[in-house]
């Protein structure tokens, strides 16, 4: 089968990816597996990525196999050299081709679906959803290339469930401050477009930032407390989920529905 979906820039780099990484490390259907089985799909012109997801999630799981896939030949077969126990690289699009046609418990996809148009996103999410186990989950977004902004969607069987933003606090915390709504322009595909008045993404970074200047008085005791203050005002009006715990590390999750697209 011809691998489905198109060459990207294939931009990677160290540590790029440790925000969302670590959300994954999180996911209660990677603890729970019987196979953890995770796919990194479109990893770029190197493994680093990965490689990196790999050692993240081994330390949750010991027995966790990452496969890396990637449509464009050249950068399997440099990849390949990477291969050891636990982690492969192969061929492949979003069709998600595993061996033995085995399913995943875990899709991510960084930076990939950024480079299609907004109309070529449901049928990608559909074809990666396809190849989920039961339980499985698909982790899609965006970061900066430095890895400090980044967004992702977390999607199951029943479509998306969550929209998660992931920021350094310290980077938001310098004078002069950017608002956290730098995360608009590292929105994943399905959103940034819908970044517009009248949009349910656009009132939601919207009220961040309010809370986020509304807390400027706590910025004496650091970006942390600010930002953990700017969680606790937004949960008051969204259907924020997690808590504390996960605010400390710059995140905020929100109920997909709260800011699906309308149209």
């Amino acid at each position: 089968m011809k691998p489905v979906g198109r060459v990207t820039r294939g931009t990677t780099g160290t540590n790029r990816l440790r925000r969302m990484d670590r959300w994954i490390a999180a996911l209660p259907a990677l603890s729970a597996a019987d196979d953890p089985l995770v796919v990194d799909l479109g990893y770029g012109a190197s493994a680093t990525t990965t490689l990196e997801l790999a050692d993240r999630l081994g330390a949750v799981r010991s027995d966790v196999e990452v496969v890396g896939i990637e449509i464009e030949p050249d950068r399997v077969r440099i990849a390949q050299q990477s291969s050891r126990p636990g982690v492969s690289f192969a061929l492949g699009g979003f069709e998600v081709p595993l061996p033995g046609d085995r399913r995943a418990v875990i899709i991510r996809a960084a930076n990939v679906l950024r480079q299609y148009e907004e109309s070529e996103v449901q049928d990608a999410w559909a074809r990666m959803l396809a190849r989920l186990q039961p339980d499985g989950v698909l982790v899609e977004g965006t970061c900066s290339e430095n890895g400090r902004v980044g967004s992702w969607v977390t999607l199951g069987a029943d479509g998306p469930r969550t929209l998660t933003i992931g920021l350094h606090l310290g980077s938001i915390g310098t004078d002069p401050a950017p608002a956290p709504s730098v995360v608009a322009e590292r929105l994943p595909k399905v959103l940034i477009h819908q970044n517009v008045d009248g949009e349910p993404i656009h009132d939601y970074l919207r009220d961040l930032d309010r809370a986020w200047a509304t807390a400027a008085p706590l910025a004496v005791y650091g970006a942390t407390q600010r930002w953990m203050a700017s969680a606790e005002s937004i949960a008051e009006r969204w259907p924020i989920i997690g808590g504390r715990k996960r605010w400390r590390l710059g995140e905020l999750t929100v109920a997909w529905d709260a800011v699906a697209p309308r149209g």
